[in-house]
């Protein structure tokens, strides 16, 4: 039987909290990419990239919400954690590229 405390609902909270974080990054991105009417060939690759990666990373935080909703989810396994701190890292980078 799974333990009812609350550690799966802090679980799910935190992939929601850096869900949105990473919304925030790929909007500020895609923003800045068109901001001020100067729109530049690198500004629109960067901000492509980066919301290709933010795509990535909802597709990979939502299956893990759901393995948290059932029975006794399973550890984040070697490819999902790769993906998601791979995601992060990019869209990082791809949001420092558009700035610059």
């Amino acid at each position: 039987m799974r333990d009812p405390g609350l550690q799966p609902e802090r679980t799910r909270l935190a992939w929601r909290r850096t869900t949105l974080s990473c919304t925030v990054a790929a909007v500020l991105a895609a923003r800045q990419a068109v901001h001020g009417g100067d729109v530049s060939a690198a500004g629109v690759l960067g901000a492509g990239l980066s919301l290709l990666v933010w795509v990535a990373f909802l597709v990979v935080a939502h299956r893990r919400i759901a393995a948290l909703g059932r029975g006794r989810p399973r550890a984040l396994r070697g490819p999902a954690a790769v993906a998601a701190a791979g995601c992060t890292v990019a869209l990082a980078g791809f949001a420092v590229a558009v700035v610059l």
